[in-house]
């Protein structure tokens, strides 16, 4: 059975970007999976304080929620990220996670004794709704952050969710775009 990690970083259940997750991971439920949703405002973990700690263990040196995720990720088949766009890239929230992945990357290249399994399929999809009306950029600020990140935990970076202007109308008032989300979660199971 598929093992799908849904990671919500918005500081606010039940809104926009709960609502469009919920409705991607509801297609995904169509599939014979195991689903572990997880809600960024309810850990405990801290920034990345660059120490270089992972540089030379590989791992990092703070005991706080963040060994449950580095766990998930290793475990996972499916990771999806959703983020609120704000100020034109992820949530405070969601970047914290992302910096603490420099684990990744430095048991990977400079220690060459990965602390993710490399040989395991991921795929990863990247949820982020706007408040602001759609513009054909909106949202450019952000795929190379997710794209880097999902390189890290070695997730093929494969779909995209982007949903604009909800400000003026909620996701859940959308039914296009929820249809959307419900098949783009239903396929993004290979």
């Amino acid at each position: 059975m598929k093992k799908v990690l849904a990671i919500m970083g918005s500081p606010r259940k039940n809104m926009n970007t709960d609502k469009i997750l919920e409705k991607v991971i509801e297609g995904v439920k169509t599939n014979e999976v195991e689903i572990k949703k997880v809600y960024l405002k309810d850990l405990e973990f801290s920034p990345c304080i660059s120490c270089g700690n992972c540089e030379i263990t590989g791992g990092c040196f703070m005991d706080d929620d963040m060994k449950n995720i580095y766990e998930d990720f290793n475990n996972s088949d499916v990771i999806i990220i959703a983020s609120p766009l704000y100020f034109n890239t992820v949530s405070s929230l969601t970047k914290i996670m992302i910096d603490r992945c420099q684990v990744y990357w430095s048991s990977k290249y400079v220690l060459k004794n990965p602390s993710i399994d490399v040989h395991k399929k991921r795929v990863g999809m990247f949820i982020c709704v706007g408040g602001a009306p759609k513009r054909v950029d909106q949202f450019d600020a952000c795929v190379p952050v997710m794209d880097l990140f999902f390189k890290a935990i070695n997730t093929e970076y494969r779909e995209n969710v982007f949903v604009s202007n909800t400000d003026e109308k909620p996701v859940w008032e959308r039914s296009e775009q929820m249809e959307i989300a419900f098949k783009k979660g239903k396929e993004i199971i290979y």
